[in-house]
């Protein structure tokens, strides 16, 4: 422990094990420390005696679950855009290798009452409920547009600079009716709210884009994968692809005191009396709670089923999107289940999350529009937890610490902020174009 590093890591959640990763491929000295004795921080997978031991206490499970140990339940439970970011991260790690895949069944969006399937091919999208026949016709030309718009082509662009217009008045273009709109924004580009409207069109645009890639990818019925086992592999695939590369490991180190020098600027990490010392530290919230601030909490049930989400058309995995306006609240609400297809629970059980940006202080009574469409539940299960972003200056005390995990049930946003503070750390960027036709091996 007594030695320099070039970056000591606090915390083995998913963003600190990426990386970890990322900064021991590039030759860098690291040492990965947690106070846990599991990998996975705030992001681990539980089996069924942890999931009982930190929500109901003493009690034991009942014995008609199952097995425990055949229960891998995501504390923070997320699909992976099949063509997003955080597969280039894994792809231009090999990470791939030591991760298994499966495609997610579907992906659907609450609208005027009803779960509706988002629509993944034309023939789907001809028989959708979602729309009329002449908004179809509409959207169709909107759809169009999206799919040809080349950011250095102007021919695609149709005279607008979508880095000016905004989202609200290209749809305005195509005479979109607010329930279409409600779907594209939410359930095809994924915004959390109705931000997105006011904001340059480019975004929504390339949102888009990235959906409709990564349908084609596994040519799947959703745009997701997600890993065998839970994302708990996650962290610890990185965890390995630093070790790979000369990382060290420590679990179960109580306390982790940062050290600091007269200038606050880090300078090690304390931890049983013995000091490591170091040029830089990456740590979650939890680490440095005097340079952080509360921006917000996540309200989550979690539910033990014996069936799929009604109105999925049976899908062993899924994501339902409840737009905000539809629910008459401020952000959306996710919905997110997976079943013993993917070795995440014993045969014949499901894994269903209602997660949301929590406006009170009542999450079961925030949840219950999400509970209401799960249908009859064996166990629920209630969590709240706060957000927080840093206000440090990283520039000052080489201190970088990550965003909480916000209540979306993709990966998008959690990579984005990895990416960031990857180039803060460095300064330069991950290149991620890598050629992915090549890594759809990894998916089973």
């Amino acid at each position: 422990m007594d030695e320099e590093y070039d970056v000591i890591v606090l915390g083995t959640g998913l963003k600190e094990c990426i990386l970890s990763g990322l900064l021991s491929v590039d030759g860098l000295k690291v040492l990965h420390m947690d106070r846990n004795d599991y990998y996975g921080g705030e992001s681990t997978s539980l089996n069924l005696i942890q999931l009982w031991t930190r929500f109901r206490g003493s009690d034991k499970p009942p014995a008609h679950l199952g097995s425990s140990r055949d229960y891998n339940v995501d504390m923070i439970p997320k699909f992976m855009m099949a063509n997003g970011t955080l597969v280039r991260v894994l792809i231009h790690t090999d990470v791939t290798k030591y991760l298994s895949f499966k495609a997610v069944d579907g992906s659907f969006v609450y609208n005027k009452g009803k779960v509706h399937k988002v629509p993944a091919t034309d023939m789907e999208a001809l028989k959708s409920p979602l729309m009329g026949i002449f908004e179809k016709r509409r959207a169709g030309k909107f759809f169009i547009y999206v799919q040809d718009y080349n950011e250095n082509d102007p021919k695609t662009h149709e005279g607008m600079d979508l880095s000016r217009v905004t989202t609200r008045e290209l749809i305005a273009k195509y005479g979109l009716d607010d329930n279409t709109v409600d779907v594209i924004g939410h359930a095809l580009a994924l915004h959390r709210d109705d931000r997105y409207l006011d904001e340059p069109a480019y975004d929504t645009v390339k949102r888009m884009k990235l959906y409709v890639e990564s349908i084609a990818r596994f040519q799947g019925r959703s745009p997701y994968i997600y890993p065998l086992y839970g994302l708990g592999e996650l962290p610890q695939a990185f965890a390995r692809l630093s070790a790979v590369y000369g990382g060290t490991y420590m679990l179960n180190k109580p306390e982790c005191k940062l050290e600091f020098n007269e200038e606050g600027k880090v300078i090690g990490v304390t931890s049983e009396g013995e000091t490591a010392r170091c040029k830089k530290v990456v740590c979650d919230p939890s680490y440095l709670p005097n340079k952080v601030r509360k921006v917000g909490r996540v309200a989550r049930a979690i539910a033990i089923m014996s069936h799929p989400i009604p109105n999925t058309i049976d899908s062993h995995s899924a994501q339902v999107i409840l737009p905000q306006k539809q629910l008459g609240r401020k952000s959306d609400m996710y919905l997110f289940c997976c079943s013993y297809m993917h070795n995440v629970a014993p045969k014949g059980k499901f894994i269903a999350f209602v997660s949301t940006e929590a406006e009170t202080d009542h999450p079961e009574i925030e949840l219950k529009p999400g509970i209401d469409l799960l249908g009859p539940v064996e166990e629920l299960f209630f969590d709240i937890y706060d957000r927080y972003e840093p206000v440090n200056e990283p520039s000052l005390d080489n201190c970088f610490i990550s965003t909480s995990y916000d209540a979306t049930t993709h990966f998008e946003s959690t990579v984005i902020d990895v990416l960031n503070m990857y180039t803060m750390i460095t300064g330069k960027e991950v290149d991620l174009s890598v050629d992915l036709s090549a890594a759809s091996a990894a998916e089973e």
